[in-house]
Order: structure tokens, then C-alpha cells, then sequence
């Protein structure tokens, strides 16, 4: 039952990091490829850790404390850093596509 909960955390988590990688390839500005490492690549990389803290949790019978310190390390910085970096590009007047722009903004 371990390995069919694994697997199925790997498999999901790998897609999560392929859509993200995707999004980040194809979409057209800096606003719109900021959200596919920050929300689908989080997801991903989060299902894989929380693979391997349940693995190594039940291999050694101890609580595997590194995995679950960098899914929490990773689930607090990637927002603030997107934040962050959205808050820079506007400051700096980072063109925009025009599917990004409000109408308020046209």
C-alpha cells in the first residue's frame, strides 16, 4: 500500500514540476511565467519531498525531519519571493503583455 502512495506522489509531483517547467517555457511575459515555478513547481517539488519524508519515515521508524524542514522552507519563500519579484518588475515598468494589462490599465 506504501509503494502505490508513493508512486502515486512521485508520478503527481513530477507532473506538477513538468507543467510548471512548461509554463515557465511558453507563456509571455515576466508576470505570467512568474506563476508556473511559484504555484504548479511548488506542488511538485512538495509531492516529492512528502515522497521521501514518508519513505525514509517508515524505513528508519524515525520522523524524517530534513524533508519536512525544506517543504516548509520552500512552501513559505517561493510566495513571498514571487511576491517579491512582481512587486521589482513593477517598479521597474517590466513591459507587459497585453493579456496581462487590466482594462483600467489600457
Amino acid at each position: 500500500m506504501l509503494d502505490i502512495v508513493l508512486s502515486v506522489l512521485i508520478v503527481l509531483g513530477g507532473f506538477f514540476t513538468l507543467v510548471g517547467s512548461l509554463g515557465l517555457f511558453k507563456l509571455p511575459d515576466f508576470y505570467m511565467r512568474l506563476h508556473g515555478p511559484t504555484k504548479a513547481s511548488t506542488l511538485g517539488v512538495g509531492a516529492v519531498l512528502i515522497a521521501s519524508a514518508l519513505y525514509f519515515s517508515t524505513k528508519t521508524g524515525d520522523i524524517s525531519l530534513h524533508e519536512v524542514l525544506v517543504t516548509l522552507f520552500l512552501f513559505i519563500t517561493a510566495p513571498v519571493s514571487a511576491h517579491l519579484m512582481a512587486k521589482a518588475a513593477l517598479h521597474i515598468k517590466v513591459r507587459q503583455d497585453k493579456r496581462t494589462l487590466n482594462k483600467s490599465d489600457q
